[in-house]
């Protein structure tokens, strides 16, 4: 009592609220699904909580083939969305920071995209790759290039294209905006001595440039990295996993599993898997996160 009267004790009183308001909104929901992995829990059967299983939910999805198809197409998704959002974002911050004029103002534009909801972006987006009155379909027709609408949608290849690309606009933004920050932290002296010393722009951007900004790219992966992994509302609303699966990622069947299905253990078991699988993504990007660091003289 005498440490709760103390002045020490002012920060952990402040704070107390807050730890306890995380304490009931994450911890305990944290612990309840981890318990329930464990567990034959149905949605249909509350007694199912109480039945332990052991390792019977993971053993089983060590051999389940829709499960592993979602798994890897999960991971395709994360490294081709992540390094296209990467190369373009990139690209556009280095074009806005060029420009002299109006530079704030096309800043909050490019916020824009990562304003909108995923769900909104998924119906956005369904209806431009609809295959009937989409605006895609309708252009290539007018520019004469098509004579039949293409199945955005419908084929597989194509639909997780789409997706991807409405992923890219969403997500795209978020990257060059924290290369933007990289670029006017970046020192102006080493690039005016590179083209004192007769180096092109292409030799300062590889040598000076790139080498200053990749701990802002490793960050900004990682930052993407938790998102896309837990990709879900454009799905959902764009393809539904569908057709026949083929876009179907490890959230999209878990939601499946557990709400459709009512398999509640077997989906908590997927999500822990998920977690897995982002924190192996989190470790690689601050690894080379700490690399891009210590090659620029900076702290490990």
């Amino acid at each position: 009592m005498k440490f709760l009267r103390s002045p020490a004790a002012t920060p952990y009183l402040l704070l107390l609220p807050a730890i306890v308001v995380i304490l009931a909104v994450v911890l305990v929901p944290l612990l309840v699904s981890f318990w329930t992995s464990f567990t034959s829990y149905n949605l249909v059967r509350p007694d199912s909580l109480y039945n332990f299983v052991g390792l019977r939910n993971y053993k089983r999805l060590w051999g389940n083939d829709d499960f592993w198809w979602a798994f890897g197409r999960t991971v395709v998704f994360i490294t081709i969305a992540l390094n296209l959002e990467m190369v373009m974002g990139l690209g556009l911050a280095l074009l806005v920071n060029r420009i002299t004029w109006g530079q704030r103002t096309l800043r909050t534009i490019m916020m824009f995209p990562m304003m909108f909801s995923p769900i909104l972006v998924g119906f956005q987006f369904k209806y431009i790759f609809n295959d009937s009155v989409g605006l895609v379909n309708n252009a290539l027709f007018s520019l004469g290039l098509i004579s039949r609408p293409i199945p955005w949608l419908v084929n597989g290849w194509l639909a997780n294209f789409s997706i991807i690309v409405a992923e890219m606009w969403m997500s795209t933004s978020i990257f060059a905006i924290l290369l933007m920050a990289g670029l006017l932290a970046m020192p102006k002296d080493p690039i005016e001595a590179a083209k004192v010393d007769g180096c092109n722009a292409l030799q300062v951007f590889r040598h000076i440039t790139l080498p200053f900004l990749m701990p802002f790219i490793w960050i900004a992966m990682t930052i993407r990295s938790l998102d896309v992994a837990r990709a879900y509302d454009m799905v959902k609303i764009m393809t539904n996993g569908g057709p026949a699966g083929r876009t179907e990622l490890i959230w999209t069947l878990m939601t499946r599993t557990g709400y459709q299905n009512s398999q509640m253990g077997m989906a908590n078991a997927m999500g822990y898997i998920s977690i897995l699988l982002s924190i192996a993504f989190t470790i690689m990007f601050y690894r080379n996160l700490s690399k891009a660091r210590v090659f620029m003289g900076g702290a490990q």
